[in-house]
C-alpha cells in the first residue's frame, strides 16, 4: 500500500540541482548499436533508396516529385535519427561490431544465438523483397 507523506515533509530548492547532481555515476554505459556493423544499416538504408528511385523512375511524371521527395525524406530520417542515437551523450559502452566480428561471432536473440551470416540475411531479406517487388512492378508498368 503506499504511505502518504505530508507535503512539509519536502524539501524546498530554489534551483534544480544539475542532473549529476543528483544521480549517482555507476558506471553503467547505455549500448545504442543493437550489435550490429554499420555497413548492415548502410546497406539497409542503400535498398530502400534504390526501390524508391526505381519507383521514381517507373512513374516519372510531375505530380510525383513531392510524392517522391516525402519519402525520401522519409526514409533518410529513418536511418538518420537511429545513427545520432548512437553517437549522443553520455558515450555508449562500446562501438559498432566490426563486420569480421560480427560474421565471426553473430548476435543474441532472443531465441538464441545467430550466426553473422543469418542474421544479415533476415535483416536484408524485407528491403531485398521491397526492391524486387518494385523492380516487378516496373517490368510490369514498362510491358503495358
Amino acid at each position: 500500500m503506499s504511505k502518504h507523506v505530508p507535503a512539509a515533509d519536502f524539501r524546498r530548492v530554489a534551483a534544480p540541482a544539475p542532473i549529476a547532481d543528483i544521480v549517482p555515476d555507476h558506471g553503467v554505459r547505455a549500448v545504442r548499436s543493437f550489435d550490429l556493423p554499420t555497413g548492415l544499416f548502410a546497406a539497409t538504408a542503400a535498398l530502400y533508396f534504390a526501390y524508391l528511385g526505381v519507383m521514381a523512375a517507373t512513374f516519372a511524371e510531375r505530380g510525383m516529385v513531392v510524392p517522391m521527395a516525402i519519402c525520401a525524406i522519409i526514409v533518410g530520417m529513418a536511418f538518420a535519427v537511429p545513427a545520432m542515437w548512437v553517437r549522443m551523450k553520455p558515450d555508449h559502452a562500446a562501438r559498432p561490431l566490426t563486420w569480421s566480428r560480427f560474421l565471426q561471432y553473430g548476435i543474441a536473440t532472443h531465441t538464441g544465438p545467430l550466426g553473422g551470416a543469418g542474421a544479415a540475411a533476415q535483416m536484408l531479406m524485407l528491403p531485398v523483397l521491397i526492391l524486387a517487388w518494385g523492380l516487378i512492378v516496373a517490368a510490369i508498368v514498362a510491358t503495358v
